[in-house]
């Protein structure tokens, strides 16, 4: 078993259950581990027998962009995209991360992780 790290995909996005944060948006980080088995992507040097992390990062990119009240959703959503999209893919770990979410305190992020 092999593992391919996303690290901080960093996006601006407009999800949230208050009104402000549909207007305003908000900055966030997606972080996906995926586990695969790319030895003969390896041997032969061939990227059709791994996981493209490009693709990954447009997956991520655009369902991001599509507006949610709650990161479980987004999260979800995101994971089932690429269980569906990523014959490789064997299982993902997806960590979607508001930071300095609108509370009524100093916190530096609220995260929401998805095993799958």
């Amino acid at each position: 078993m092999h593992k391919i790290y996303l690290d901080t995909i960093q996006l601006y996005a407009y999800h949230g259950c208050l009104p402000e944060e549909a207007l305003i948006g908000s900055n966030y980080a997606v972080d996906v581990m995926m586990e695969t088995d790319f030895t003969t992507a390896a041997i032969n040097d061939d990227l059709d027998q791994t996981i493209d992390y490009c693709t990954v990062f447009n997956i991520v990119k655009e369902e991001m962009a599509i507006r949610a009240n709650l990161l479980e959703h987004v999260a979800f959503r995101i994971v089932n995209r690429l269980k569906k999209d990523l014959v490789h893919l064997q299982k993902v770990t997806l960590t979607v991360t508001k930071l300095n979410p609108p509370m009524n305190g100093n916190v530096k992020g609220v995260s929401i992780i998805v095993e799958a």
